[in-house]
């Protein structure tokens, strides 16, 4: 009886003890972003910006507010068409059944694995011969061929778990497949589309191969290049990159605590079958 309390309470102290080891780069991030400039390079350092400053917020507000907003429109519209293109192929693969559906789902494993380097480069000549370099719907287009292939994976293994019968109900009073996808399978998979809508707006937000190979020197370019921008070698201005990151991590940082428990529910989908 009271050995049980001992082991949570240790397991418990382990756990705190690794978070914070793994999160203190994020805290050091936040101390940098409010220290002063004079006390930038200070022996040692201060654990916590005793003389703090918004300065380097004051930056990010008039310097890097645009590549924000590009960054924002590059996400939702890789979401919007990561979603458009993956429900309804992860419906026919779990539900219609189409020849050649061992072989596509062979192929999108494979896609994952081809270096996003290699694809940028292939971007890069397509896009020069269509005119479409330093564009955000080009932008959009390339982030959304990392984010397809795991968004129909996902769509696929959750849509395999519902029940045939509804489907046939569906069928019954008249719908089509596509009315049936609408308004059955759609609404109840929505576990799945906030997963996938997640991880394709973090895996956009965050994307630098793909920005910086086909819109870098552009008009609009994300919050990404913005930080690079920042660096040089005679750069001392580290409290204004690091108040960069913090304002660029705090959108996919609140969107992954809401949909934490959409996500667990989305990535596990059909991994149990009754």
């Amino acid at each position: 009886m009271n050995r049980a309390p001992r082991r949570t309470w240790w397991k418990t102290a382990v756990g705190l003890l690794l978070t914070g080891i793994m999160l203190f780069p994020v805290y050091w991030m936040v101390n940098v972003s409010l220290t002063p400039e004079r006390d930038m390079r200070k022996s040692p350092p201060d654990l916590v910006p005793l003389h703090g400053t918004l300065e380097g917020y004051r930056t990010v507000l008039d310097e890097q507010l645009p590549y924000l907003g590009t960054s924002l429109v590059v996400g939702l519209g890789t979401v919007v068409l990561t979603v458009a293109l993956s429900a309804p192929a992860g419906y026919a693969l779990a539900k219609l059944r189409p020849r050649g559906a061992g072989v596509l789902n062979f192929v999108l494993l494979a896609a994952q694995m081809i270096p996003g380097i290699v694809m940028a480069m292939g971007f890069y000549a397509i896009y020069l011969s269509l005119g479409m370099l330093q564009s955000v719907p080009g932008l959009i287009i390339a982030d959304s061929t990392l984010a397809v292939p795991f968004g129909v994976l996902i769509f696929t293994a959750f849509m395999s778990g519902i029940p045939g019968e509804l489907l046939q109900a569906a069928k019954t009073d008249g719908a089509g497949p596509l009315r049936t996808f609408w308004s059955v399978v759609l609404p109840m998979s929505r576990n799945a589309v906030v997963t996938v809508s997640l991880f394709a707006f973090l895996w956009s937000w965050s994307d630098f191969v793909f920005a910086g190979t086909l819109v870098n020197g552009g008009a609009h370019e994300p919050i990404t290049l913005g930080i690079y921008h920042y660096i040089g070698n005679n750069n001392q201005e580290w409290n204004a990159i690091m108040a960069t990151a913090v304002v660029a991590s705090l959108p996919a940082a609140v969107i992954l605590v809401l949909a934490q428990r959409y996500i667990a529910a989305g990535v596990t989908a059909g991994a149990v079958k009754d």
